[in-house]
């Protein structure tokens, strides 16, 4: 099966760090196979890594990594989620879903040469948005929704409930 991959372009560790770490964990729980960011923090990859260690799965996270390079070698198709870009519902039929996937979502103003080496430029809606909500969106849609409840074999479960929040640690 290809995988999901999502470039963070433009993480300010300082002022990002929450948003980015959404990226990332929105990305992990919604079926991704891993995150790229451009710029290096270490912090953030053991959040990431903390949070996969305990409720499973085999997300990977990279930071400090270059984005130019990974575009002009990365091997599939090449999403950039912007509110400029086609309709999300006219583009997702044109979406090869046979081969990797490079998911790009901007922290601040991405460079156009993003626009040009993407192969789909897609808009989820054409109103200011949260780069997570874009993500979420597409990526529900794009796996039609499968990951949402899947278990990842991790140490912790979340058992869901109508009232009360019920998490289940699994002894090995």
């Amino acid at each position: 099966m290809p995988g999901i991959w999502i470039l963070r372009i433009g993480h300010r560790p300082q002022r990002d760090k929450r948003v980015t770490t959404h990226v990332a964990l929105s990305s992990r729980a919604l079926g991704a196979s891993g995150i790229f960011v451009d710029t290096e923090d270490r912090t953030l990859e053991e959040n990431v890594k903390s949070v996969t260690d305990r409720f499973g799965g085999d997300f990977r996270i990279e930071t400090g990594i270059q984005w130019k390079k990974m575009l002009k070698e990365f091997d599939g198709e090449v999403v950039h989620l912007t509110m400029y870009g086609q309709r999300v519902d006219e583009a997702m039929p044109k979406i090869s879903r046979d081969r990797d996937l490079l998911i790009v979502v901007g922290a601040e103003k991405v460079p156009f040469e993003v626009y040009q080496a993407a192969d789909h430029n897609i808009s989820v809606g054409n109103q200011p948005h949260s780069e997570i909500a874009a993500l979420a969106i597409f990526l529900d849609r794009f796996t039609d929704g499968k990951n949402l409840y899947s278990d990842r074999d991790g140490q912790m479960t979340v058992i869901p409930n109508e009232r009360g929040k019920t998490v289940v640690e699994k002894h090995t």
